[in-house]
């Protein structure tokens, strides 16, 4: 280990937070929680008149500009969760200032910028970590893990459509004016059809729907994909935001192979009452159904379904301090992040197709 490493892997990492919506808050929570950060500054809009923030993070200087920030505290790192369209020139900002960078999901609203921002890490040598919370969701581990084991090809089937009203409503119309949601939350459930598949996309289809007229005559908020990869496996993804959007079945993830299939089901009482709009129910899976395909001479199921337990699964505050925890081996040299970075580029390349289907009509070829 270099000496310089040596010390990296030691020091408390000094931490600003750049966006204090929901995700924002539960990192700037996880920084003052986990040994080993120091929360030193938090970066908004409205700085001044969030009095919530002087409850919940007293004495932390606050700042509304990002390089005002930058230059006053010199961070040791950056937590950009903002909205999409600022993440590639607040992280690229960061990165210059010698800052590592924590970025939510998505990386940034085009390919391009994706990549860029991968590029300059890479450069100044510094982590950069993207938020795919799922990656360090131990039920949704093992979904994958139970998805590897049913043969090939595999039918993907996934879902999050989020009846939202209110301030809800506001934030996902916010969202909308840079990214669709098959894009914004489209990146998590490919990145998830990819680790199960491991397996090259073929080729990309989607369609939209605008279902509003209070987003712009170019957006839609409701989207549904359709990939096909290399080994013959198929996925569909579909999400769609908005007061008009049903809530039957709207969360749906299974994966089906020649072997069986495996469901993220909620188990007979468990999440009742739950809604598309809770941050708690988009990575909740309560229990995982497993259906075992072999027959006997009779025709008859060999084996029974059978249920995985997740009670005791992490809740979303948790999940954010095991992101910002992988976030700190990532800082001190003790997580090798190529492929990582290989992941959240392949995910935005295939959500960015989607899109550029919904808007032509023509199927996107890889």
């Amino acid at each position: 280990m270099s000496d310089a490493l040596a010390r990296e892997s030691t020091k408390r990492q000094r931490v600003l937070v750049v966006g204090l919506g929901t995700m924002g808050l539960s990192h700037a929570r996880a920084y003052q929680t986990i040994d080993g950060f120091d929360l030193v500054g938090l970066c908004t809009r409205n700085a001044a008149g969030r009095k919530d923030l002087d409850r919940e993070f007293p004495g932390v200087p606050r700042f509304e500009r990002l390089d005002e920030a930058l230059k006053a505290l010199k961070p040791d790192a950056a937590a950009i969760a903002t909205y999409t369209e600022h993440h590639a020139p607040m992280a690229l900002e960061a990165l210059e200032a010698g800052a590592h960078v924590f970025c939510e999901k998505p990386l940034a609203d085009t390919l391009e910028a994706g990549e860029k921002i991968v590029a300059a890490a890479r450069e100044a040598k510094k982590a950069l970590l993207i938020g795919y919370i799922l990656r360090v969701h131990p039920s949704w581990t093992r979904f994958v893990e139970i998805g590897r084991t049913l043969g090939k090809p595999l039918v993907m089937r996934m879902n999050l459509n989020q009846q939202s009203s209110g301030s809800f409503w506001e934030v996902h119309k916010a969202l909308m004016r840079a990214t669709s949601p098959i894009v914004d939350c489209g990146v998590h459930y490919v990145d998830v059809m990819c680790q199960v598949t491991r397996a090259k996309p073929a080729a990309v289809h989607a369609v939209g729907a605008r279902l509003t007229d209070e987003i712009a005559p170019t957006m839609v908020n409701y989207g549904h994909l359709h990939i096909a990869f290399d080994d013959g496996s198929v996925g569909w993804y579909e999400a769609g935001w908005g007061p008009m959007i049903s809530e039957t079945a709207f969360f749906v993830k299974d994966m089906i192979g020649p072997k069986g299939s495996v469901s993220i089901v909620a188990k007979e009482g468990a999440g009742e009452g739950m809604k598309s709009s809770d941050h708690e129910a988009h990575t909740k899976t309560n229990a995982l159904l497993i259906h075992h395909a072999k027959l006997d001479a009779a025709g008859a199921f060999v084996k029974a379904d059978t249920i995985e337990s997740t009670e005791d699964e992490p809740g979303h505050q948790d999940l954010c301090e095991r992101e910002q925890r992988l976030f700190l081996k990532a800082i001190r040299g003790e997580v090798d992040l190529t492929d990582h970075w290989a992941d959240a580029i392949n995910s935005l390349r295939i959500v960015f197709a989607a899109d550029e289907s919904m808007r032509t009509g023509e199927v996107v070829r890889f």
